[in-house]
């Protein structure tokens, strides 16, 4: 699994392939904050199709060692990283926690589940990398818990310039196994985009604010 570049290329494809990436630059999708968008993803689709769940999951225990070396445990952020990251901390043999998205109303009230006496540090998984801050919102909560952040993955990102500077800003060294250009370019080799359409996406990742406006 050393090949960085074949390896982006087959999870992009893989995406596509089951629909976790959904692309309509024609008849955009709305987003949760009212935003137009050509592009819907919903990665907890791999769950369901075990051959591409078992190679995301090697690949991302791989990716992980190789880049930082072996964690002391995994951290999961609610809700699409929690069954991934108890994948891989499966995979490795290490400790899990997850991080809800909000504190409980009840109990305790706290974000973090899990038994973290036994360890310092953590390695975090997500699902998806949008704006950042729902990610970096669950790396605070498990810094202030007196834990402290290896390092971040998720499958997919869409690369925009604000989330890149809001990690960096955090001091959150993060990877991903695919990319929103490494999508483009599968879609549109397979033919399932054109390269009209591609164009009209590229447009959409430099500024996507713009792209929804014009969409009205």
């Amino acid at each position: 699994m050393s090949n960085s570049g074949e390896n982006q290329r087959k999870v992009a494809e893989f995406l596509l392939r089951i629909k976790a990436i959904q692309l309509s630059p024609e008849n955009p999708f709305t987003w949760a904050s009212g935003r137009k968008s050509p592009i819907y993803c919903d990665n907890r689709r791999i769950l369901s199709h075990p051959e591409i769940r078992t190679f995301v999951r090697q690949l991302a225990t791989v990716e992980i060692e190789e880049r930082y070396g072996r964690p002391e445990a995994i951290a999961g952020v609610a809700t699409g990283g929690i069954a991934l990251g108890a994948l891989i901390a499966q995979e490795l043999g290490l400790p899990f926690i997850y991080v809800r998205s909000s504190a409980k109303e009840h109990g305790t009230g706290q974000r973090i589940e899990g038994d973290y006496s036994g360890f310092s540090s953590v390695f975090v998984i997500e699902d998806l990398v949008s704006t950042g801050k729902s990610s970096l919102s669950a790396v605070d909560a498990l810094r202030e818990s007196g834990l402290e952040i290896k390092g971040l993955m998720a499958i997919f990102t869409y690369g925009f310039p604000d989330a890149i500077q809001r990690f960096k800003e955090s001091d959150c060294s993060f990877f991903t196994l695919t990319d929103y250009p490494t999508m483009l370019e599968e879609a549109t080799r397979s033919g399932y985009i054109t390269e009209v359409q591609k164009a009209d996406l590229d447009s959409w990742s430099s500024d996507p604010i713009a792209w929804s406006d014009s969409r009205g």
